[in-house]
């Protein structure tokens, strides 16, 4: 019995071993999570270490480094991978996106918004309209903005243009090339999918192609919504920033709204996810017209 106990104390020890080496220390993860917060906003919580830590070892792997730890000590502790930074935030954030995601927003842009805007243009003699999708991710949020405008720009003959920004650079690129799974293209309206979507020629992929006319209406760029100011035009008609102020402190979701609604024009609209309109609600320049849809009163800043 004690010569065969020994071979399994030795397993168990070296599984443990190998364990603690695929596992981030308590330190490390708190320099991780304040260095995401600090630089994008995006809260790390103790709950959030498991699917850091599994979306890290594939950087680790690739970049042949030791172990979670000396990966995260060499970027943040000793600047030794240049240029790691931004995989490192592409890698923590969240890109969960999807076409038509909550849809009555769409059905306010059409029946509330447009009209209202279209009759200020008619007013300025303008029939152009700016778009921002200030959270774009994979750009399945812009190109339904798209969609939605295109199916309404036929009736009404006005211009648009839309610009999505994302911190993700990876996210970005798929935005741009702007293919996607079929049934990610599930929710969209099939009349719009036959206008807007093209399939692939090889059915065994399963993919599809937002069509060339809507992509040179759309516009990527890299944006950090943490920066202090923004490159962005300010005379902005609708913003879109849904569903990424949920992962921000409360004093950075209202920097953040703040900063938003200096790219808005008077009269201006600034949508956000169903959970965030106490974040718009507490801006003294906008007015609250619908569940997390805000106006821009005309003469305030």
């Amino acid at each position: 019995m004690v010569l065969s106990a020994a071979p399994e104390r030795k397993l168990t020890e070296a599984t443990s071993s190998a364990i603690r080496l695929d596992a981030m220390s308590d330190r490390h993860f708190r320099d991780l999570a304040a260095y995401i917060e600090r630089e994008v906003g995006i809260r790390l919580p103790p709950t959030k270490r498991t699917m850091v830590e599994g979306r890290l070892r594939r950087r680790v792997k690739a970049l042949g480094v030791a172990n979670l730890d000396e990966y995260v000590a060499l970027v943040l502790d000793r600047d030794e991978l240049g240029g790691e930074n931004m995989h490192l935030i592409d890698c923590v954030t969240t890109n969960k996106t999807d076409f038509f995601r909550e849809p009555e927003h769409f059905e306010i842009l059409t029946r509330v918004v447009m009209p209202h805007l279209l009759d200020g243009a008619r007013r300025r003699n303008e029939r152009v309209f700016k778009f921002w999708s200030a959270a774009a991710s994979i750009g399945a949020e812009a190109y339904t903005l798209a969609m939605v405008l295109a199916d309404l720009s036929a009736a009404e003959h006005f211009g648009f243009r839309i610009l999505g920004t994302d911190i993700c650079s990876t996210a970005l690129a798929q935005a741009q090339a702007a293919i996607y799974p079929e049934d990610m293209l599930a929710p969209t309206p099939k009349a719009m999918r036959e206008r807007y979507v093209m399939s692939s020629r090889n059915s065994a992929r399963r993919e599809v192609r937002i069509v060339p006319e809507l992509r040179r209406l759309v516009r990527f760029q890299r944006l950090n919504l943490m920066d202090a100011t923004y490159p962005i035009d300010e005379d902005i008609d609708v913003i879109f920033c849904r569903n990424v102020l949920i992962y921000f402190s409360s004093p950075t979701q209202q920097a953040v709204v703040a900063n938003l609604c200096r790219h808005l024009r008077p009269g201006g609209f600034l949508f956000l996810g169903h959970s965030e309109s106490m974040a718009g609600g507490k801006q003294a320049s906008m007015r609250q017209i619908a569940s997390t849809v805000f106006r821009k009163e005309v003469g305030r800043t």
